[in-house]
């Protein structure tokens, strides 16, 4: 399902000079992806690891204390959170274009781990 989700997202995430309703349909996309990611990474540091956790940015953590995620990626993906949850206020023109610029970072990210898990035998 992450896998899907993130596909979505790099639909649209990648555009030069994406119409308004491009970059807020890129925004919903990631808005999904970005639970759809962190849920698998959850999953798989209870099954993997045997770590409990219950928000993104402790998934995160984790995920860089058992080497899933670089210092760099995890200092990106507790970013990636603080955008999502600025996500709601996306009437804001500036926000809304700010997070867009991001997206394609945060695509690239969550690919990256994502492969990591597959390459580890975990199911997505």
């Amino acid at each position: 399902m992450a896998r899907q989700a993130l596909g979505t997202l790099e639909e649209l995430a990648y555009k030069e000079a994406p119409s308004p309703v491009e970059r807020d349909a890129a925004i919903q996309r990631f808005e999904y992806t970005f639970e759809a990611f962190w849920k698998a990474l959850q999953a798989f540091l209870r099954e993997r690891e045997g770590l409990e956790a219950a928000s993104p940015k402790r998934v995160f953590r984790l995920a860089h204390e058992v080497g899933l995620m670089g210092e760099e990626e995890a200092r990106l993906a507790l970013t990636m959170a603080d955008d999502r949850n600025l996500t709601v206020h996306t009437y804001n023109e500036a926000l809304a274009q700010a997070i867009f610029a991001r997206l394609s970072g945060y695509a690239e990210l969550m690919g990256k781990v994502l492969g990591r898990m597959v390459d580890e035998g975990h199911p997505l």
